[in-house]
């Protein structure tokens, strides 16, 4: 018999926003390099993994990350997380499915890897979720399984009972292995359609 599953747990960037990707890649039009710039570093330069690592877990700030990261991409250092994330915007459609199912008796929850303390919308939190999980307040991230376990605890619910909602896949794998259902996220009507099967809920108005 399959669990009840009566807790979600999603990401930020990439799932309750617009992608992440598209606005780094929007970030290197703007700047004069090639669109893929900054998606090639994370995925193929080791030095530029271990810094958005370590900013990550809070173990730098962004004072420091963002001249050795402009150092990387050929680019100015002022501002830089700010233009890189300068074409994200809030995907209210998937903010309100939240809402919804926390409405409807879900227990909602945060786990984000972040980029500097304040950069979230603190006030929404409040009618948004019951917990948060945020890396660089905590000092672990995605994909580390410790970081899943830490958001089921804050929840109050065993791993089994949690949905988790991520944009990337390496992301799911820590999670499924942990117990909870997963959804890879791609647009808000799939996500949400699959969130009403798993969590038997609507997520309609």
């Amino acid at each position: 018999m399959a669990p009840e599953r009566d807790a979600l747990l999603v990401d930020f960037g990439g799932v309750l926003t617009s992608d992440v990707f598209a606005s780094f890649a929007d970030f290197c039009d703007r700047e004069g390099i090639a669109s893929d710039t900054v998606r090639r570093r994370f995925a193929a330069d080791p030095h530029a993994r271990g810094l958005l690592e370590e900013l990550e877990c809070g173990r730098i700030d962004e004072a420091e990350f963002e001249p050795r990261f402009a150092e990387l991409l050929g680019v100015e250092p002022e501002r830089l997380i700010d233009r890189l994330f300068a074409g994200m915007t809030p995907d209210e459609t998937m903010l309100e499915g939240v809402r919804t199912a926390r409405r409807r008796g879900v227990c909602t929850g945060l786990l984000s890897n972040s980029w500097g303390a304040g950069r979230y919308d603190r006030a929404a939190f409040g009618e948004l979720f019951d917990a948060t999980v945020i890396s660089g307040e905590v000092g672990i991230r995605k994909p580390a399984p410790e970081i899943y376990a830490l958001a089921a605890k804050r929840m109050q619910r065993a791993p089994e009972r949690c949905v988790f909602v991520d944009d990337l896949p390496g992301n799911l794998k820590p999670a499924s292995t942990l117990g909870m259902a997963t959804v890879l996220h791609r647009d808000a009507e799939q996500t949400l359609g699959e969130l009403e099967e798993l969590l038997g809920v609507s997520l309609g108005p």
